[in-house]
């Protein structure tokens, strides 16, 4: 039997995350700065979240912001910042309407005190949505996010086996994220923009993840390239490390 790492999967549908690569160069590329790539990002998600539920997707985690993104410079971070609270602050009202319940990953320790009051707002107006699961990954850093459940696990004090380690630890870290926010194994990962990497994203729940990349810009990104996407996914053979069974032979006929 195959060992879970996380202990609560989405009922009855997929769990894609999506990593939006690209805002900046699209905004490049029609002359703009980059901010109105940001903002052009940020309507792409609307699309993208409105078109999940008629493709079976019942857990959506976008990649909005990493750890490694503090490193850019103040500006356009500053910009980023103001555009999460005025996306939480104008959409939270519309995702509860359509039944979209919203979290947020990530420390929280290293945003502001008004990015914070947003974020937990839109997590209550939206608590009772159970057409989308919809995440937010904000100051988010995977191999942080399981060093701190490693962490917690450790101080908790009780014996694990060795066996059960990885199913312990794939608990713990889901309850990191706040028991609300749990979305389990990611079934498909996009990455848009034509870079094909991970950047420190769910490395735990995307262990047995089909990738899928895109040369679009997370900008030019629309409903029908999420299906194609989700289509290929649906043409795939998910083994997770067995083997797919022959198919009987008939038996021979006497002559």
């Amino acid at each position: 039997m195959r060992p879970s790492t996380l202990i609560t999967r989405p009922p009855n549908g997929l769990h894609v995350a999506i990593i939006m690569d690209g805002n900046g160069r699209w905004a490049a590329a029609h002359g703009l700065p980059r901010p109105a790539g940001h903002r052009r990002g940020a309507e792409t998600v609307r699309t993208i979240v409105e078109a999940a539920p008629s493709l079976g997707i019942r857990a959506l985690t976008l990649y909005a912001f990493s750890a490694d993104n503090w490193q850019r410079p103040p500006r356009e971070v500053g910009a980023l910042m103001r555009l999460f609270r005025m996306y939480l602050r104008g959409e939270a009202s519309r995702l509860a309407s359509i039944g979209v319940r919203l979290s947020v990953i990530g420390r929280r320790d290293r945003l502001s005190a008004s990015l914070r009051a947003a974020i937990d707002e839109a997590e209550s107006m939206t608590a009772q949505g159970r057409t989308v699961h919809l995440r937010l990954a904000i100051d988010y850093s995977s191999r942080d996010a399981i060093a701190r459940a490693a962490t917690a696990l450790h101080d908790a004090g009780e014996p694990v086996t060795r066996a059960a380690l990885g199913e312990a630890l794939g608990e713990v870290l889901g309850d990191g994220e706040g028991p609300c926010a749990r979305a389990g194994d990611v079934d498909l990962l996009v990455r848009t923009g034509g870079e094909r990497r991970l950047s420190d994203f769910l490395l735990w729940e995307c262990a047995y993840a089909e990738l899928w990349f895109s040369d679009i810009m997370w900008p030019a990104f629309t409903a029908a390239d999420l299906a194609a996407a989700v289509s290929d996914f649906h043409g795939r053979e998910r083994r997770f490390g067995g083997l797919v069974p022959l198919p009987t032979q008939p038996a021979a006929r006497a002559v």
